[in-house]
């Protein structure tokens, strides 16, 4: 994907906030699909692909533009060990990036974006960990582990690479070196509590490794509760001047790994998207438990705030 080819989105966020996907877990959940297992939503990608089109279809319908893929826990290794070779896991990297395009075929003949999810190590470990960060690898082994799986996502040429969920600076500035001069726009999202990075770290020194970075469209948080977003909007904007920012919150609850499951109660109101466009969010969505009902009413609460 040229530069060229990906400016509208660019273009888009210079006119006004752009309306993202919610949960795909959660939609597929909804569905009817079982996705307890260490590859998650990416599991249907090779065995009910067309449960994850109809996934990002409802939030087409919901009014998302942009749409985050199915590649949120996948990896070469972990498809290994459902036996699948590294030219049948490539194909399955690619294929959530065409299931999202033809979602939006599907629905609209609005530009609607592909955004290549690239979770960070921890979502793959399956045990929780990318809510602690700190995984006991340096920036130089984490950023051989992403290389290839951003390279395969690459290869279906999204609009942009979601660096998402990040939980700490050394797998944030390991992304980074893994997507350098991949051809593909990046946005970096942190998920954060207490007003820092879930593994402790200050938000100011987290947004500083994407400052100046021209392959970064975007930085911002996901997969917080939505209290914590105009805070962390204001530490990105200061260590990132006049880059646009990205913020698609969970539902507030927390998740209990050891469980697998979901406790407390859900703290997402769309009309906080208002102070978030304020504080500099171009990309606005949801994350975790966020579903389409939320999405449309998000859409509306974006359209007050123009």
């Amino acid at each position: 994907m040229t530069a060229d080819a990906v400016a509208p989105l660019a273009r888009a966020l210079t006119r006004h906030p752009v309306l993202l996907d919610g949960g795909l877990s959660n939609q597929l959940e909804a569905q009817g699909n079982d996705l307890a297992n260490e590859l998650w939503s990416a599991r249907l990608l090779a065995e009910a692909p067309e449960e994850i089109e109809a996934a990002h279809a409802a939030y087409v319908r919901a009014g998302a533009r942009v749409l985050i893929t199915a590649g949120y826990q996948a990896s070469f290794e972990g498809f290994g060990r459902r036996g699948l070779g590294r030219a049948q896991a490539a194909t399955l990297f690619r294929r959530s990036v065409e299931l999202a395009r033809a979602a939006a075929r599907e629905v609209t003949d609005e530009p609607v974006w592909a955004a290549a999810s690239v979770g960070p190590y921890g979502a793959v470990l399956a045990d929780g960990s990318e809510y602690r960060g700190r995984y006991g690898l340096d920036a130089g082994e984490l950023a051989a582990f992403h290389r290839p799986r951003i390279e395969a996502l690459v290869a279906a040429e999204p609009d942009v690479l979601a660096l998402e969920t990040v939980p700490d600076v050394v797998e944030a500035e390991a992304l980074l070196r893994a997507a350098d001069g991949c051809g593909v726009p990046v946005w970096l999202s942190y998920t954060v509590a207490g007003g820092r990075t879930r593994a402790g770290q200050p938000l100011a020194d987290a947004f500083a490794v994407a400052a100046g970075n021209p392959q970064v469209l975007a930085v911002g948080v996901n997969c917080c509760a939505a209290q914590e977003v105009a805070p962390a909007l204001e530490a990105a904007a200061r260590a990132c001047p006049g880059v646009p920012l990205v913020a698609y919150p969970n539902s507030g609850e927390g998740w209990d790994a050891g469980r697998a499951t979901w406790t407390g109660e859900s703290s997402f109101a769309a009309p906080l998207a208002a102070e978030w466009v304020a504080r500099g969010a171009r990309l606005v969505g949801g994350c975790c438990r966020v579903g389409p009902e939320d999405i449309a009413a998000l859409g509306s609460a974006l359209r007050e705030v123009g």
